[in-house]
């Protein structure tokens, strides 16, 4: 998690990208967003496992979770990594230094956790702190960055994310680096899922995107998520109003990441999730679940395992959606994706909506100058198929004409938008 409150020194001038072509890093993983499941925003650091036996950061929690997202059928949508967060570890290292789990809370051990998830086809993921402490507290990694490396190698990691927690802003991203040489000479792919960008951003420090996309898969831009719409919102307006600059550095390889989908838990509607769903697929986020897979509602979970959806989501080209307008309270993101039809790529729509009215809010845009839609004269039309109805006859629309969506208080629609070369189409 991110903790902007710890003390930590300021950065005395910004880092400033610099002309140079710099290349991303290629370890051969996150070509398309990453999909899984991650501990902290619901289960946060429960360590008593007496009172909270079904909640606690233990091995049996993440052996539940693993074998859910076989049995419900999400590791088969694309679902593909367990991800332990903050609070796995025992207050001190072990006397040669080496990291080790709680053992009341993890017996057997993180290798055999991860050997469990691995005979499940899943991938498994750990958490880290490049300062002297983890944000709740156990010992991070400073003077260990080759060991840790070498343990989590060994105990057959494939996802970790590195928070900055008790670590000193100027040494920082200097220490990411190092960490992420010393992983890639363990010669074990992992996906390196860094936070330096959060830290940074909230002392009003640029951050270097050149030195990120060399360094990391993907990095959380700004503060954890809670359990609210609000705070879906807040992060949403975020990236919208740093898109121009973070925008360009996002694509296969190296991702932006606005945390985790909070879908089924206590703090969102089911117009809300569709809401934070819509706009975390059109931005091409990472779409890393947290929440208790075993009381997802089923049209929660219908929105989770949705197939249109993720496959906007995981589109080969990676490109990150923008906000394009806003009318009358309703956002309009927009983000290009395959298939390419003639020169022109097919657009992932969507409507969001920031009204309370209480009723359903009648929107009709114009496609050109609205939404941003091609003006080209070789496009005849559109084929609009409503994402969260795949029973939904698709639309067809004529270029240059409206379009009338009507969108629910606080919620979300969704659409694709496939250009067409045909005559027969209906105007709004």
């Amino acid at each position: 998690m991110v903790n902007p409150k710890v003390d930590i020194v300021l950065l005395g001038a910004l880092f400033v990208c610099t002309a140079l072509v710099v290349h991303a890093l290629d370890n051969g993983l996150a070509h398309r967003p990453p999909m899984g499941w991650m501990s902290w925003e619901r289960y946060r650091c429960i360590t008593d496992c007496s009172k909270y036996p079904d909640e606690c950061i233990s091995e049996a929690l993440f052996k539940r979770m693993a074998d859910l997202m076989v049995s419900e059928g999400y590791r088969d949508a694309g679902y593909e990594y367990v991800n332990i967060d903050d609070c796995w570890m025992a207050d001190e290292r072990d006397e040669d230094g080496v990291l080790q789990p709680n053992k009341e809370r993890f017996p057997n051990g993180i290798k055999h956790l991860a050997d469990y998830i691995h005979e499940r086809g899943l991938k498994f993921g750990i958490y880290q702190d490049i300062g002297t402490k983890t944000c709740a507290g156990y010992p991070g990694m400073v003077g260990y960055f080759k060991l840790d490396a070498e343990t989590f190698a060994d105990w057959g990691v494939d996802f970790i994310k590195i928070d900055g927690c008790y670590a000193d802003v100027e040494l920082m991203v200097n220490d990411y680096i190092k960490f992420g040489e010393y992983m890639n000479r363990t010669g074990r792919p992992i996906l390196y899922s860094c936070s330096w960008p959060a830290y940074q951003e909230y002392d009003g420090i640029i951050p270097d995107y050149d030195q990120l996309k060399e360094t990391c898969n993907m990095w959380r831009n700004w503060g954890d998520i809670e359990d609210s719409h609000q705070s879906v919102v807040e992060i949403t307006k975020y990236f919208s109003d740093h898109q121009n600059r973070i925008v360009p550095h996002h694509g296969p390889g190296h991702w932006n990441d606005p945390d985790t989908l909070i879908l089924g838990n206590y703090g969102l509607s089911y117009d809300q999730s569709k809401s934070q769903l819509a706009v975390w697929t059109v931005m091409g986020a990472p779409l890393l679940i947290s929440n208790d897979l075993a009381k997802v509602r089923p049209e929660i979970k219908e929105l989770l395992l949705n197939k249109a959806i993720i496959r906007v989501n995981q589109d080969p080209l990676g490109i990150q959606g923008r906000l394009v307008k806003t009318v009358n309270k309703i956002e309009i993101w927009k983000r290009p994706i395959m298939p390419r039809v003639g020169h022109e790529l097919t657009q992932a729509i969507a409507f969001v909506s920031r009204r309370a009215d209480g009723a359903p809010y009648p929107l009709r845009v114009k496609l050109q100058e609205d939404v941003g839609l091609s003006n080209s004269t070789n496009i005849k039309g559109y084929k609009v198929y409503d994402l969260f109805d795949a029973k939904a006859a698709p639309l067809l629309v004529r270029a240059g004409s409206t379009f009338e969506t009507r969108i629910n208080p606080t919620g979300a629609n969704l659409y694709r938008f496939v250009p067409q070369f045909g005559t027969n189409f209906i105007s709004f």
